[in-house]
């Protein structure tokens, strides 16, 4: 059976990166002033961030359908007989469904994985499926191995910016202004629990104290330091780099990667939010 690999930009490096490796990669759509364009292709990430501190309202929404379409009607024509992809969660875009559904309408075999999240879980789940079905694994095997670094994976958000949430239609206009008074942070996370889907796990009155809530939740769900952790900012290097510090005193022996956080999200949260990405590779 000959496979192709897809993936989309929700994991953070853009389309060239992966065609070098041989894996297909479609740009989500970053949307504001009556425009759509193809992340990391005609908008960069500067750009996104740029946006942010000029109050532009930006939208996220799921690679262009017809771009999808042309690639896999070429797959079948190349020859392949199926596609197997992991895409941005389908809690946060309803990309993974377009994705079975235009694959069957070209007559692809479909196999996919829901990651429940995006970044760098999302990254290594199809770097991984890769490897092991191009090493001689079952797709049974493959789509196994990926369940269970899926279910290992927490990813907890601490957001600075309750007004640019306020903006976004994310949070109430009284609930903003609220949290801007009491100087609430509120921890905000997805994992295979909330089926990827955003849901609030607490609020506190300073980052400080948020970043030790959510170290005490990891370390509470059994999280070892042979785990990957990432820690991914929106333009707040420093306090980036301070948090990875905390975490790696919390547990000994951990390396913890900086990156920035991935465009659709960080287009959400705001500027100045601060996200923990850990997951057990070797599940």
């Amino acid at each position: 059976m000959k496979i192709a690999f897809v993936t989309d930009t929700g994991t953070g490096k853009d389309p060239s990166y992966w065609e070098e490796k041989g894996i297909h990669c479609f740009p989500l759509q970053i949307e504001y002033n009556g425009n759509s364009y193809d992340e990391f292709v005609s908008i960069p990430y500067s750009k996104v961030i740029e946006n942010l501190h000029n109050e532009v309202l930006m939208k996220t929404s799921l690679p262009k359908l017809g771009v999808i379409e042309d690639c896999f009607a070429r797959l079948k024509e190349e020859g392949y007989d199926a596609v197997f992809c992991v895409p941005i969660c389908k809690g946060l875009s309803s990309t993974y469904d377009s994705l079975e559904m235009i694959a069957n309408q070209v007559g692809l075999q479909f196999y996919g994985v829901d990651c429940y999240v995006t970044a760098v879980v999302q990254t290594r789940m199809i770097e991984i499926a890769k490897e092991m079905i191009e090493s001689g694994a079952s797709i049974e095997e493959t789509i196994q191995r990926l369940e269970r670094i899926a279910e290992s994976c927490e990813t907890i958000l601490l957001c600075d910016d309750l007004q640019h949430m306020k903006r976004g239609g994310r949070l109430t206009p009284a609930a903003a202004v609220l949290g801007g008074l009491l100087k609430i942070k509120p921890i905000l996370y997805l994992d295979k629990g909330t089926k990827g889907r955003v849901d609030v796990m607490a609020k506190v009155r300073t980052m400080s104290k948020a970043q030790d809530r959510v170290i005490k939740f990891i370390q509470d769900k059994g999280v070892q330091s042979n785990y990957t952790f990432i820690v991914a900012h929106v333009d707040v290097i420093d306090a980036a780099v301070d948090y990875a510090q905390k975490i790696q005193r919390s547990f000994e022996g951990a390396k913890v990667k900086i990156i920035d956080l991935v465009s659709v999200v960080g287009i959400h949260t705001g500027l100045g939010c601060l996200a923990l990405q850990v997951f057990n590779e070797n599940a």
